[in-house]
């Protein structure tokens, strides 16, 4: 039987960073990152190839053998085929990954790769002289929650047997070209790249009752989307894309209005 509690316990190691992250491939990892690099000419070692850097380096990740990569499938061009699964590797838009699920779905197991900025650092780009400002710190750190958005694009596939979902977290840079239309020229830019630096942890989803172990513990009963947000350490408006896919997912249901607000508990077959 799914224990609750204790994924529950072990989602708020991985958040919060208290996971003893050892049990990663952290080698693999940074093997698939200097291969990236040394295949790239630019002098600042990212940006150069078709392919953005966090893509090329999970490929490489995922599946070392170059063998596997880009293979054609059912119309479509598969990130990784190892000869029984396809793996995709998505930094986001999965409104073009729906195709390619209707396609695979019912003859292979798919994982969907989606990375996680983690700790992230920003750093600008001025296009003319190629100049780099000093690194700052994003505010924001990111989790397993941030993958939701993302997943409502495409929830009619996520009771499907065949599929299955992991969200690595990585700390990373971030090069944006100061093109914007603000005065500053940073609102409105475009982002040149994501350089990875560091595997922080994996969130592995292989059944949709896995999405259980992102309901803390103690909400089962009665709760509203700003409980659930502050129970989880996230924002309000990203647990207002949490709880509805939940839903939908049929790991919660809404029981009745407190005030204005609606109420949630977990589904019966999901305690």
């Amino acid at each position: 039987m799914f224990d609750r509690r204790k994924s529950d316990i072990l989602l708020k190691k991985i958040i919060c960073g208290e996971l003893n992250v050892n049990i990663l491939d952290r080698e693999a990892f940074e093997q698939a990152k200097l291969k990236v690099l040394l295949k790239q000419n630019d002098p600042h070692g990212f940006g150069t190839l078709q392919e953005k850097t966090v893509h090329a380096v999970m490929k490489l990740y995922y599946e070392p053998n170059e063998d596997y990569h880009e293979v054609p499938i059912e119309g479509y061009i598969a990130d990784i085929y190892t000869g029984e699964r396809i793996i995709e590797i998505q930094n986001g838009n999965f409104n073009k990954l729906r195709p390619k699920l209707a396609a695979y779905l019912p003859l292979y197991p798919v994982t969907v790769v989606l990375p996680i900025p983690h700790y992230k650092w920003l750093i600008w780009m001025d296009e003319e002289s190629g100049e780099l400002s000093k690194k700052h710190k994003s505010p924001v750190t990111g989790n397993v929650y941030h993958a939701f958005p993302e997943l409502y694009k495409i929830k009619q596939y996520l009771g499907h047997p065949n599929l299955s979902f992991v969200f690595p977290l990585l700390d990373m840079e971030e090069y944006r070209l100061l093109n914007g239309w603000s005065k500053d020229r940073k609102k409105g830019s475009s982002r040149y790249d994501r350089m990875p630096t560091t595997l922080y942890d994996e969130v592995l989803i292989e059944r949709t009752e896995d999405f259980i172990q992102l309901v803390p513990y103690e909400l089962e009963h009665d709760f509203t989307i700003k409980e659930f947000a502050q129970a989880a350490g996230i924002r309000r408006d990203l647990a207002a894309s949490v709880v509805p896919l939940l839903m939908y997912m049929q790991i919660l249901v809404r029981t009745g209005k407190r005030s204005r607000e609606y109420l949630y508990e977990v589904a019966k077959e999901c305690r």
